[in-house]
């Protein structure tokens, strides 16, 4: 009988089929980066460089006059308004953040419920986000749809005036102002909180329950630390929405800047602005991100340990392979030499 023959397969290495799944994982990302070079990277260089220039557009185009850093320092020695509204950016958006972040995880909490009409009570809190925008936000604002008309500001804003900055207290007189136009900016976090708590397993909470944990005790042990990661998330993002939204005013000054006819200000005088506007923003960013980036938990501290001890007795291992290996050449060399030094000797003798 003839012996069959047996077929093999194709072998692929663990190295080269790690290395097909990274060639793949470029190829995938490859557009983003292309993207953020052309719409990203590119705009921000053009705009670092307008802004160490004075520029004049005249019939001819362009015209660019390098002044260096002179357009920083005008707009904090010469330019009274925008330190001004600066400042209150910052205090304003330190304190819209939590009280947004907060609200949207309390009715996302409590649209996560057992409750009637998901979707039509999910509808209305994601509405304004769809309709309030643009010219429609400013005419709501013009007729006091913003403001809550029974809390009395003027009262509050006197009595906070005797203990906090004068800075400080416009800021939040400002937030009491617009209350109502700060709650609507809440609909994407909504959705992005009810998307973690949807996702929380409520196997969790039953054994909780069955050891005595409360309502309470379930939020802060089950609740928060499952979400965390999407508190930073929205925080991030409420701090970008605020920055970028239409009623900014910091926003107006640099198009008023941008667009301005006078000989110290223009392109570059407005892109030194935005620079600076975007450092605070940056700042702010990363503020919210220490304060709300916890550590890691304590059984994932002890896996990482558990990891690095194990790869520094991998390390040890091959350190002492490799020595044996080294102190064994050592060994044949010292042989060899002395049988040809005893092969040398007979043959003199």
């Amino acid at each position: 009988m003839s012996k069959e023959k047996k077929v093999k397969k194709p072998r692929i290495s663990a190295g080269k089929l790690a290395r097909r799944e990274a060639m793949a994982g470029y190829l995938f990302v490859l557009p983003w980066m292309i993207g953020v070079v052309i719409f990203l990277l590119r705009p921000l260089f053009t705009s670092f460089q307008f802004s160490l220039n004075n520029i004049r557009i005249t019939p001819k185009g362009r015209m660019f006059n390098f002044v260096g850093y002179q357009n920083y320092t005008q707009i904090w020695l010469e330019d009274p308004e925008f330190p001004v509204e600066l400042m209150g950016y910052m205090w304003s958006t330190l304190l819209s953040v939590p009280v947004i972040v907060v609200f949207a995880l309390i009715i996302a909490m409590l649209l996560n419920g057992k409750i009637h009409m998901k979707g039509f009570f999910r509808l209305i809190f994601f509405l304004p986000v769809i309709i309030v925008s643009g010219p429609v936000m400013n005419m709501l604002v013009a007729d006091g749809a913003a403001t809550i008309p029974s809390m009395d500001i003027q009262a509050i804003s006197t009595a906070l005036d005797q203990f906090l900055p004068h800075s400080l207290v416009e800021s939040i007189s400002e937030l009491f102002n617009n209350m109502i136009m700060i709650l609507w900016y809440s609909g994407v976090q909504i959705l992005i909180f009810l998307s973690a708590l949807q996702k929380i397993d409520g196997s969790l909470y039953e054994a909780a329950k069955i050891d005595g944990g409360s309502g309470w005790e379930c939020f802060w042990k089950i609740t928060l630390p499952t979400i965390k990661p999407m508190v930073l998330l929205n925080a991030v993002y409420t701090v970008i929405f605020l920055s970028n939204h239409g009623n900014n005013a910091i926003i107006g000054m640099i198009q008023n800047s941008m667009f301005s006819g006078t000989k110290e200000k223009g392109y570059g005088y407005a892109a030194a602005m935005a620079w600076i506007y975007s450092l605070v923003v940056t700042l702010i960013v990363l503020l919210f991100a220490f304060l709300l980036a916890g550590r890691k938990d304590i059984y994932e501290r002890q896996v990482i340990k558990v990891k690095r001890a194990k790869k520094k007795e991998i390390q040890m291992v091959k350190k002492i392979e490799r020595r044996g290996k080294a102190n064994a050449k050592k060994i044949q060399k010292a042989r060899l030499r002395k049988k040809y030094r005893s092969y040398d000797k007979n043959r003199e003798d």
